[in-house]
């Protein structure tokens, strides 16, 4: 099983979202999941707060890889939700909590230019997927390297 710790000691699959946690049990998981069962997982950001649930996960179809979780927080029963998109590799499954984490504060995330369900960005615009992932400090998932933009190593390239 693939594994990780919040510093990035761990193994992660390249370009994928870590996972941590004991998480073995009966029938797939963690390594491989039906998208369906991730979606309304929490996410909880690096300084401890639940700032939403995953509403998609969003697949570059040519690519066969996943781009991006969207968030959805605020609202009421799915009324004015602001979503958000995460990159995938910015997120670790805790299979402990049953929880995503964010290595970003919460004050970060929600001042996230975030989208509503009629206006959602044009997620293929490289340009948009670029300023994206520097935001959340990650190289985007299209590109070559696994580095986060802060140098540090994907935990399969040491």
């Amino acid at each position: 099983m693939a594994t990780n710790d919040l510093t990035g000691s761990g193994s992660a699959t390249q370009g994928g979202a870590n996972i941590v946690g004991s998480g073995v049990g009966d029938g797939p998981g963690p390594d491989v999941m039906a998208a369906s069962t991730l979606e309304d997982t929490t996410v909880i950001t690096s300084d401890g707060e639940d700032v939403g649930k995953i509403k998609d996960i969003m697949l570059d179809v040519g690519s066969g890889r996943i781009a991006y979780a969207v968030l959805s927080s605020g609202g009421f029963l799915g009324m004015g939700d602001t979503l958000r998109a995460i990159p995938w590799n910015a997120l670790t499954l805790d299979t402990d909590q049953k929880v995503f984490r964010v290595d970003i504060t919460a004050e970060l995330i929600k001042s996230e230019p975030g989208f509503d369900k009629d206006h959602w960005p044009a997620m293929a615009d490289v340009s948009w997927g670029s300023s994206l992932h520097q935001y959340y400090n990650r190289a985007p998932y299209w590109s070559a390297s696994s580095e986060s933009l802060t140098g540090r190593q994907d935990p399969l390239d040491v």
